[in-house]
């Protein structure tokens, strides 16, 4: 008796073990993320790769988004629950028209050290610094906040409208239009800037112009775009939002402490070029709940360039629009 006993223990184990294989595994909860294709999209393939969304239990949908009005109009639609990457400047122009439809969990800090914004010149061109641009015909990164910042550097080394000529142009033109010689310099972003230097195209004169002439400290961390998600997310989805920031936020730690290692990611997932992944400069990144007392008053400074001269229609302030977790 015992031993038939045994023998339909063991059978039932069994057989209660192949059941669980069959079910189904845990649904993952969705998050749909707007991805501008750029290096400053780092955290999101990071946290792809190394799997903390998945640590997580969720699946994000990413959806390509070149620029800031695509994200912003997503955002407001609900489209999209995440901007990986997101001008701060726009981020608070959409929060005056729709207040918290942007709320910053993580900001992407750039200066002289951590490059992001840099102003060329093309090889040939005569200019050892930016006041030797007069005369020159110059692009910018498209958007306003961006012509901004390339007006501001320039008048700063005393050059005025008319000294020079500035377009926008889109940021995966610019490398093409320097080696053919269409423009004379520029005002870019990471990874053009190391990709032309890669090439022998052009050169960097100033990296960090917005923190030297914007924030007056080539040091200080100027807090151009961020990662941003929206106040319904937030508050339709509480929990999932929470477990979002935290893989983020992995992410974020990992690249401020394996910057070599992270950069990988960036040719993994055809950012840039294999040969160039190494060389190109990474942000400093801070989830909002990492900022000091001293970053919070630098991001005030930075959007308050802007209102006051227009392109904001009114000042910000930073704080209502900082979520931390």
């Amino acid at each position: 008796m015992h031993a038939i006993r045994g023998r339909l223990f063991r059978k039932f184990v069994v057989l209660a073990g192949l059941a669980m294989a069959v079910l189904p595994a845990a649904a993952q909860d969705k998050v749909s993320v707007g991805v501008m294709t750029v290096s400053s999209s780092l955290p999101y393939f990071v946290a792809l790769d190394q799997g903390f969304f998945t640590e997580q239990h969720i699946e994000t949908e990413m959806t390509k988004l070149m620029g800031g009005p695509p994200n912003i109009a997503a955002m407001i639609t609900n489209q999209i629950d995440v901007a990986a990457v997101l001008v701060t400047i726009e981020g608070m122009n959409a929060n005056l028209k729709k207040p918290g439809v942007a709320m910053f969990i993580a900001l992407d800090g750039q200066n002289s050290v951590y490059q992001m914004d840099q102003i060329v010149a093309r090889n040939g061109f005569k200019a050892d610094s930016l006041k030797d641009l007069k005369g020159a015909k110059l692009l910018s990164a498209p958007g306003p906040a961006n012509l901004a910042m390339a007006r501001a550097a320039l008048a700063a080394v005393g050059l005025k409208d008319g000294d020079y000529s500035i377009d926008q142009l889109d940021m995966a033109l610019h490398v093409g239009a320097l080696k053919a010689g269409t423009y004379d310099g520029g005002y870019t972003l990471e990874p053009n800037a190391s990709i032309m230097r890669k090439l022998g195209i052009a050169r960097t004169l100033e990296a960090g112009v917005v923190a030297h002439y914007v924030l007056g400290d080539p040091k200080a961390f100027a807090f151009s775009a961020g990662c941003a998600i929206t106040s319904h997310f937030i508050e339709t989805r509480p929990e999932v939002a929470k477990r979002f920031v935290a893989a983020w936020a992995k992410a974020v730690h990992f690249i401020n402490d394996h910057p070599a290692e992270a950069r990988q990611a960036l040719a993994k997932n055809g950012l840039v070029p294999a040969d160039i992944a190494s060389s190109v400069p990474v942000h400093r990144y801070f989830m909002a709940s990492d900022l000091e007392a001293r970053n919070v008053a630098e991001f005030q400074k930075y959007i308050d360039f802007f209102a006051k001269n227009g392109t904001l229609p009114e000042r910000v302030d930073v704080t209502k629009y900082l979520k931390a977790f």
